[in-house]
């Protein structure tokens, strides 16, 4: 059992909101909220680190209420733009129209985070979907677009490989409860150059999952890796699955019940027992490290809308509670941030205690997934995430 520790300085700041259709019971104003957005896209933090500080300014000068419709309508605008840009560059510049296209879809899904809870933020998350394969298709590699049949209805998945190793090792990216899985696609090219294969996918409950978060809806990644099997390009003996966020869960549950078709699970956010518990979300629910809208997105995973089942439905996913902590599992590395006030960091080491021997990275002043002003999470990314999945994935690598 190995525990790395980096100390650190900073954490993010955020807003909630307790309306299931309305941005308007968070702990912060109209005004408040305009000014931690344009600070995050100023500093190129999450969610909008893909957003540039002048399209922040543009969009919340048109922002004149917390209602959802209204922030999706601003974004949505600019987006549009960015959209008629790419088509008249298609033809003449593919590469600037694949630019285009990616800040459009960055707008988009802007537009319409944390959850799709309105007319206005469905349409956005259609418009995101279209800009995002249109990229896609630009792209050198290309984006493949998986559809995989599953209890009469498909999961959708990006494939992403690279263009010199047949068959490619896999890295199997789950996107987490406000992201989506065009969010894990976006970071492909840090795979592509280790010549890691990129299959991305949305978690149960949001996006164009199948399913919504239940006990046993892990089975959903089980036919992905059956999927994986009969694609020749990849080598299905090398896969590697990545949970961030709320999808820390899934990986960690994948690393038991799959343990023999994964070289290891990075569980990135540990949100495992403790996270379920009515006492932690009636505490958790008031972060400020969360933008907008956390009880909106929390409870449509779930498809609940009262707070009352909110919290009676959580529990029963523990995984201590479900008896999966002291079985024998893949590989696991846990990351997360001693400050993290989004899922409790006494979950990560309640892992830690049980079960077989995991590498562990904590930041003591990180918050959620181990991010501060020292380690931004593109640093956790590169220094941390991305070097243990390539040595999980070398072809001699022992599990």
């Amino acid at each position: 059992m190995k525990i790395l520790r980096t100390v650190l300085v900073g954490s993010l700041v955020a807003i909630v909101s307790f309306g299931v259709l309305a941005q308007s019971a968070g702990p912060r104003d109209l005004a408040e909220l305009k000014q931690e957005a344009q600070r995050r896209a100023d500093r190129s933090l999450p969610p909008v680190s893909g957003v540039k500080a002048e399209d922040m300014r543009e969009a919340l000068a048109n922002i004149n209420n917390l209602e959802p419709d209204t922030w999706a309508a601003a974004f949505v605008r600019i987006g549009d733009r960015y959209v008629e840009k790419a088509k008249a560059l298609q033809s003449s510049a593919p590469k600037e129209a694949a630019e285009a296209y990616k800040h459009a879809w960055e707008v988009y899904n802007t537009a319409r985070w944390p959850t799709e809870n309105s007319g206005g933020k469905k349409n956005a998350y259609v418009k995101a979907l279209e800009a995002f394969a249109a990229y896609g298709k630009l792209i050198d590699p290309p984006l493949e677009i998986v559809r995989i049949p599953f209890e009469g209805k498909e999961i959708v998945a990006y494939l992403r490989l690279p263009p010199n190793a047949r068959p490619a090792p896999l890295m199997m990216g789950i996107s987490g409860l406000d992201t989506r899985k065009e969010d894990v696609a976006a970071g492909s090219d840090a795979f592509m150059r280790r010549g890691i294969a990129l299959l991305a996918l949305d978690m149960p409950g949001t996006g164009q999952a199948p399913i919504k978060v239940d006990v046993g809806a892990e089975r959903m990644y089980s036919t992905v890796l059956d999927y994986v099997q009969t694609r020749k390009e990849i080598d299905a003996k090398r896969v590697v699955v990545r949970g961030q966020s709320w999808s820390g869960y899934w990986a960690a549950i994948l690393a038991y019940t799959e343990r023999a078709r994964l070289r290891g699970a990075v569980v990135h956010g540990v949100g495992i027992h403790g996270y379920f518990q009515p006492e932690f979300q009636r505490i958790g629910l008031t972060t400020r490290e969360y933008l907008f809208d956390l009880f909106p997105a929390r409870s449509a995973i779930f498809g609940v809308s009262t707070r009352e089942d909110f919290l009676n439905y959580g529990p029963r996913l523990s995984l201590q509670a479900q008896g999966w902590l002291d079985k024998p599992s893949a590989p696991m590395l846990l990351v997360n941030g001693e400050q993290d006030t989004q899922q409790p960091i006494s979950d990560l080491y309640l892992m830690m205690k049980h079960g077989d021997p995991k590498d562990a990275w904590v930041n003591p002043a990180g918050g959620h997934m181990g991010r501060s002003e020292q380690w931004p999470q593109r640093r956790v990314l590169d220094e941390v995430v991305l070097p243990w999945i390539e040595r999980k994935l070398a072809p001699g690598a022992v599990k």
